[in-house]
């Protein structure tokens, strides 16, 4: 089996997640000429924009920290274009995941939260 890079591996675990919990995910790695968003999923209430940030256990800064304001206006951009394409009654959420893995082992994440309404 090919291994995952730490970020394929943190949307792996992501998406996970959210379907354990009761979430439908409606797309993974959108792109479009604007950016990428890592998820979209919906709650029944909300659609949400998901920004997935991984880092290993023994990193210096938590993942969040790595959704600037420059990533937050490129992720609403996209997700503006997403929701052109794809009208919906839904309101809408950004949300960030952080994942946690263990040192080296990219698909074993002892930490996962998430943060809704990040942004």
């Amino acid at each position: 089996m090919a291994s995952l890079s730490k970020g394929a591996a943190g949307e792996v675990l992501a998406a996970r997640f959210l379907r354990d919990n009761g979430y439908e995910l409606l797309a993974a790695n959108y792109r479009c000429r604007l950016g990428e968003i890592d998820i979209i999923a919906t709650d029944g209430a909300y659609i949400i924009f998901v920004e997935v940030k991984t880092r290993q256990a023994d990193a210096r800064y938590l993942p969040r920290e790595a959704v600037t304001s420059a990533k937050q206006q490129r992720l609403r951009a996209t997700a503006m274009l997403y929701l052109q394409q794809h009208p919906t009654e839904l309101a809408l959420r950004f949300d960030v995941i952080e994942v946690t893995t263990a040192v080296d082992k990219p698909m074993v994440a002892p930490k996962i939260q998430h943060l809704q309404n990040a942004f």
